[in-house]
């Protein structure tokens, strides 16, 4: 290790001891000692750097010491969890891949904005549902996702349909010699909660993940724009894991190859 990058540690270490003071000395005092207002906003307040500032930053400093920095079939956090396991792969352009989802009755997220945020709470708050609701950012080869798709269940504003797609890079070449223009992360969210990891506001999945898998795969082979598909069978380990969120995961490591 350089000398740069252990005095960069150092002073992140010292800056999370700063923080986690200040946390203590300006909330947590007066969650002990303060008014019942004051408590309540002290309680608010230290939740809000614990969740969003310090917690992260601490999942950013360790998941780049002991998590590997190549594909391995998982998706990631923006502070490196391991998170939705890839379980999609398409051939096809941007433009086929927009169409045959949007013919299926899928619409094409949002980007996550403090505008889409406050109208994202604002649209659960009074239980609407919102058809281009944004996705929460993960990452593969080092990138946020390219697209993201939802498809939303009527009734219900806290469940849906979505996935993430990465656009693979040119130059990479897929265990096995596998060759695709897109990867994908298809999960079903069932509920609104927080991060068993971060403490954040997030959605919770359905632990079988591979449902959501063949229900994606399905759905576009029943409204035609897809020439084939092609099952490889134990592409990667079947595993049970938690995702980004914390949540229960399971697959059984199967790869759709969905051509376009």
């Amino acid at each position: 290790m350089s000398l740069w990058i252990a005095i960069r540690y150092v002073a992140i270490l010292f800056g999370l001891i700063a923080i986690g003071w200040f946390v203590y000395e300006f909330f947590i005092r007066d969650l002990i000692y303060g008014s019942r207002i004051e408590q309540i906003l002290a309680f608010f307040l230290a939740w809000l750097t614990l969740a969003y500032i310090l917690i992260p930053r601490i999942h950013r400093i360790l998941t780049k010491l002991y998590l590997p920095d190549y594909f391995i079939g998982r998706s990631r956090t923006v502070d490196g969890i391991l998170s939705d396991p890839i379980n999609l792969a398409f051939i096809g352009s941007e433009n086929e891949l927009k169409a045959a989802m949007q013919v299926a009755g899928w619409y094409q997220a949002d980007k996550l904005t403090i505008k889409t945020a406050i109208k994202t709470i604002l649209y659960l708050v009074v239980r609407k549902i919102y058809i281009n609701q944004p996705v929460s950012g993960l990452y593969l080869f080092n990138n946020k996702q390219m697209i993201a798709f939802q498809k939303v269940v009527p009734g219900s504003p806290f469940v849906r349909h979505h996935v993430r797609f990465w656009k693979t890079p040119d130059d990479l070449l897929l265990p096995g010699y596998l060759s695709v223009d897109w990867l994908a992360a298809g999960t079903f969210d069932k509920s609104v909660g927080l991060s068993y990891f971060t403490l954040q506001i997030t959605h919770h999945i359905e632990p079988e993940t591979d449902k959501e898998r063949d229900f994606i795969v399905n759905d576009l082979k029943k409204h035609g724009h897809v020439k084939n598909v092609k099952i490889v069978k134990n592409y990667f380990s079947s595993y049970r894991h938690r995702n980004g969120g914390g949540d229960a995961i399971s697959t059984d490591g199967s790869l759709p190859i969905v051509k376009l």
